[in-house]
């Protein structure tokens, strides 16, 4: 069946990739697989990006696994089969197929890519139809015309009236090609070779790895108004955001996350390799100087186009509205993304297949919990290198447990988290926080800030320095007030114990800190004091 293309002039060109074959396998009768029956698609996060790094829209370094299953019917004998719509990303040596009789005799990237380029080139010696506007009047004219020279030189134009070099006049210009020359495709295609004696239709699977993929967490937390600084409540909402930066879209795929750090050593983007073309290059030349001006007289731009009618006024003047009467919709059902264990690591698998879009991005929910209970911690540090005699905010801590009992227990994987607090007025945000993958039983920390109410003074007394020649006792205390109406708990990180020891303190280890607790009264202060002295061998 004959197709139409169109190319206009100038343009910019496709991605092209010319891949040289053995003349026995360009023999090999062609055999175009079916569109995929189902779809797979497994998106790993980039194995590089840390904690506090935000996914990179432009430039995305992770990866994903996609497998899909086609029908393919086979002569007998040997046959190459065309599997068109890959990711442009692929990683063409991680393919692989399954179902066919004859296993794979050989693997091919894409041949030419359908691009300006490769349609001047497929058509070399070939007639096509340029259209070009008449200056004086702009109407169109159309003649026949048979391409010359390849598209890496120019582009020159047999036509009755002899042989021109296609230029940029300023005016419309384009070339129409009768006919899409073989081999070429829009989309990219990976083929490979087989053998089937007796032939026939077989339902076969390609899976693949592509680069241009990467997906992150994001968490919204909301405080609960009214609440108490020993048991806060809040609701916890995580979306997965996915992203595809191919130039090819996956429709009514089952699509799935993988959270965890993967040992990569593969150079993925390297292996993708995706084609790269050569553009059709034209060149402009000069019409007329600068000094004369060009000796065409171009039709005048057409004029703007009228304004919209005025809204329809009644007698008194009053402005008639019509509307029509509102539909009454049921709220959507959230789609919620299951967790499941893949060995030390977590997936995440959407319900229903959706579409994941090229050059876009797809959130889906994976977690929702209300009345989750936590814990407003007060915290201040008075270790034994901050000794400056300065008041200081206690940063606040919320803190809970990832466990059933506390209204969660789920794998939290790292992303950001953005924490509202209720009011009388809605919903204000008070943080933004990075998150680290938290697995289940764990502690959960989210700070909040600085406090306006709770502040810490650290100070030593005497001149005595326990890291001097001496190696004396130093006596410490630190001054806690508290502002709110009511009392609160701060807990003062004291220093690394392998460094430091202390005396007069009842203290407890906890993240690598040595660490006490203090109790501050409502709109009261509390002061605490020890010794200090550095760890001798």
């Amino acid at each position: 069946m004959s197709r139409l293309a169109h190319l206009c002039l100038p343009s910019l060109a496709l991605p092209l990739l010319a891949l040289s074959m053995p003349a026995a396998a360009q023999d090999r009768p062609i055999v175009d697989a079916s569109e995929p029956d189902s779809l797979a698609v497994t998106v790993y996060r980039d194995p590089n990006r840390g904690i506090g790094d935000t996914m990179n829209a432009n430039w995305p370094r992770g990866f994903a696994m996609i497998s899909e299953t086609r029908k393919v019917t086979l002569p007998p004998g040997e046959s190459r089969i065309r599997f068109e719509g890959v990711a442009e990303g692929m990683v063409a040596v991680s393919a692989i197929v399954t179902g066919l009789p004859g296993g794979t005799i050989e693997k091919n990237r894409n041949a030419d890519l359908l691009s300006p380029a490769a349609l001047v080139n497929g058509l070399l010696g070939n007639r096509v139809t340029i259209t070009r506007t008449l200056p004086g009047s702009g109407v169109e004219n159309s003649e026949s015309a048979i391409i010359r020279t390849r598209a890496d030189g120019g582009l020159v134009l047999q036509t009755q009236d002899g042989y021109e070099a296609v230029r940029c006049s300023g005016l419309p210009e384009r070339l129409a090609f009768d006919d899409v020359p073989d081999g070429l495709s829009a989309q990219p295609i990976f083929s490979i070779d087989t053998r089937d004696a007796s032939g026939g239709t077989y339902t076969v699977t390609l899976s693949y790895l592509a680069w241009g993929f990467d997906w992150e967490a994001s968490y919204v937390a909301t405080l609960h108004d009214g609440r108490d600084d020993d048991d806060v409540r809040f609701d916890l909402t995580s979306w997965l955001t996915i992203l595809n930066d191919n130039g090819q879209s996956f429709e009514n795929a089952e699509l799935m996350a993988v959270a965890g750090t993967l040992n990569v050593t593969s150079d993925l983007q390297g292996l993708s390799d995706p084609p790269v073309a050569a553009p059709l290059r034209l060149t402009c030349y000069p019409i007329g100087s600068t000094a004369k001006g060009t000796p065409l007289n171009y039709p005048p731009p057409p004029p703007p186009p009228p304004p919209p009618p005025p809204a329809a006024m009644m007698e008194d003047g009053a402005i008639v509205v019509t509307a029509m009467r509102r539909q009454e919709l049921s709220a959507p059902v959230a789609v919620m993304a299951g967790e499941e264990d893949l060995g030390d690591l977590k997936l995440y698998r959407v319900p229903v297949p959706v579409d994941v879009n090229a050059k876009g991005l797809k959130q889906v929910a994976f977690l929702r919990e209300q009345g989750v209970e936590g814990e407003l911690v007060y915290e201040a540090d008075c270790t034994p290198w901050n000794w400056d005699d300065r008041i200081s905010p206690a940063r606040m801590v919320l803190e809970t447990v990832n466990d059933k009992d506390h209204g969660l227990g789920a794998a939290l994987p790292s992303g950001t988290v953005s924490i509202f607090e209720r009011g009388p007025r809605g919903e204000l945000l008070v943080a933004e926080e990075n998150l680290r993958d938290y697995a289940k039983g764990q502690d959960v920390e989210l700070a909040l800030g600085e406090s306006s109410q709770v502040f810490a003074r650290c100070n030593f007394v005497g001149d005595q320095d326990p890291r001097g020649s001496n190696r004396r006792w130093m006596d410490t205390h630190i001054t806690l007030t508290n502002a709110n109406p009511h009392p609160v708990t701060v807990r003062v990180q004291l220093g690394s114990p392998g460094q430091w020891r202390f005396s007069d303190l009842r203290k407890r280890l906890r993240n690598g800190q040595q660490i006490i607790s203090v109790d501050v009264p409502a709109n009261g202060t509390r002061t605490v004091s020890w010794k200090v002295g550095e760890v001798t061998d």
